[in-house]
């Protein structure tokens, strides 16, 4: 036994020195030991991919090279036929509207000046090549008839095609960058021959041409995304390379400098669109935030008076028929009792629902208002320094409690909100009556105080800036427990405006 084990450690030895032995012991270490199954063998050492032999390091090199070929390829793939461009930046400021009476015979309602200004940059390429070919073609009429060694002139289509190759990109440059870099790419060949053939000077590029191409790299490079960009700036300098190797250098330089402004302005509207959604998202979790928060204490308060009454007078309910023992006496002070607690129940739940916004938590006593001390709130914002106009409309008496304390509220809010940031500003307040509904409207000017005026346009309605009060919460949350709308933002020309619909009719109690 000594001897076969020193005998078999021998020839693992050997084995390991030799190339074959690895494989096998490769393949024996993957699928078994040698000579079990059809893995065993010479050739299949040599030839798995997996086993670690040279096969296996031939085929891992196969895949690392064919992965860097998709990768090197990728970006040509996109910019020749496979990518798109992102949407264009709707913008507001260039724009021309059409004309009402002009709306029955264009398609649109609205043109972007860019792309207006792109049509009429085309146009006056159009033309301006259009003259410089045929001023060629004539020239080199000319030179033919003096000199027949002298190339004579090109076709005419050659001179249309070479105008549409330098004005078609331009006009399609901003709604379709990337399909306007194809056609440029496309017909380049063309203008090139043209320009080579019988055009005049070095190198063989005509300005509108230049113009063109210049426009286009930047409107690519402002709308793909970076491979894209990169496989059409390396397409451009080998373009250069291949057409032109003299004029390469500065060829390439001002086309990177395209390409790298393009690039810039994409990164900063990026940047922009970013932050504006963070902003958009911050104020939503605030939002969110002051609505849980402003719920919790509701709950907290709810819960310390309802919870500990309603549990008082279950156990009264429960223990006075026991304790009368059908004496009247009894049952009618258990009675009393219980109605003694629930009227102390509902004068608690009053004066939580009246101080649960007051940061100072002071009580208030006094009858619930409502549309009729509208007049108290007018007279005390015109004491403030407003213009205030009312206008009401309808029969305004009689409406549910609820329905007019929501009013009174809104009112008192979007009322102190002018106050604090548009003073002196002009307010109107419209009360109507229409059918089932309560109509509120509370619109502000501008303020008169130039440190104050623009802010309070934006920011009146909606408490006292980002990050104190809930003035727009509270309202948007009284008006949505009615059943109501609730509409408010800044108008046209400075200012704000709140607009409340509220239903009369009574809601089912909970």
């Amino acid at each position: 036994m000594i001897l076969v084990q020193r005998a078999r450690s021998l020839g693992r030895s050997i084995a390991r020195r030799r190339p074959w032995g690895r494989a096998r012991e490769d393949a024996a270490g993957a699928g078994g030991a040698p000579g079990d199954g059809p893995g065993d063998g010479l050739g299949d050492g040599l030839g798995s991919e997996t086993g670690g032999g040279p096969g296996g390091g031939s085929g891992r090199w196969r895949g690392s090279l064919r992965r860097g070929w998709e990768a090197a390829s990728r970006p040509f793939a996109l910019a020749l036929f496979q990518g798109d461009a992102d949407p264009p930046a709707g913008t507001r400021r260039l724009r021309l509207k059409v004309p009402r009476r002009f709306e029955a015979l264009v398609p649109y309602q609205g043109w972007s000046l860019v792309q207006v200004a792109d049509v009429v940059l085309a146009v006056v390429l159009y033309g301006i090549t259009i003259s410089t070919t045929l001023a060629w073609n004539e020239a080199a009429a000319r030179a033919n008839a003096a000199n027949p060694a002298i190339h004579g002139p090109a076709p005419l289509i050659f001179s249309y095609l070479t105008a549409i190759g330098v004005s078609l990109p331009v006009a399609l440059r901003d709604r379709w960058p990337l399909a306007a870099w194809r056609v440029a790419a496309v017909l380049s060949p063309v203008v090139i021959w043209l320009t080579v053939t019988i055009g005049d000077g070095e190198p063989p590029y005509i300005i509108t041409a230049i113009i063109m191409y210049l426009l286009v790299l930047y409107s690519v490079a402002v709308r793909c995304e970076r491979r894209i960009t990169s496989g059409v700036w390396v397409i451009t300098v080998l373009t250069l390379w291949i057409v032109h190797p003299n004029s390469m250098f500065i060829a390439t330089i001002i086309a990177s400098v395209a390409v790298l402004f393009g690039y810039n302005v994409r990164a900063r509207r990026t940047a922009t669109a970013r932050l504006v959604e963070e902003e958009q998202r911050t104020r939503q979790a605030e939002g969110a935030q002051a609505v849980l928060e402003e719920r919790a204490r509701i709950a907290r308060e709810l819960h310390d008076v309802v919870a500990h009454h309603m549990s008082v007078i279950a156990i009264q309910a429960e223990a006075v028929p026991l304790k009368a023992a059908g004496d009247v006496a009894q049952l009618e002070a258990g009675l009393a009792e219980i109605r003694g607690l629930s009227l102390e129940a509902i004068a608690e739940l009053r004066q939580v629902l009246g101080v649960l916004r007051d940061p100072q938590g002071r009580t208030d006593t006094a009858p619930q208002p409502g549309l009729d001390r509208i007049d108290e709130l007018i007279s005390n914002a015109r004491a403030a320094g407003l213009a205030v106009v009312v206008e009401r409309s309808g029969p305004l008496h009689g409406q549910p409690q609820a329905v007019e304390l929501s009013a009174y509220r809104i009112v008192q809010e979007s009322l102190s909100n002018v106050m604090r940031h548009a003073p002196g500003a002009t307010v109107a307040v419209e009360i109507a009556r229409r059918g089932e509904e309560l109509r509120l409207r509370i619109a502000n000017s501008l303020g008169t105080d130039p440190g104050t005026a623009s802010s309070g346009a934006r920011s009146s309605g909606s408490g006292a800036g980002r990050g104190a009060g809930q003035g727009l919460v509270g309202m948007r949350e009284r008006v949505a427990l009615l059943g109501g709308t609730l509409v408010a933002g800044p108008v046209d020309g400075g200012g704000f405006e709140v607009v409340a619909t509220l239903p009369v009719a009574e809601r089912e109690s909970v």
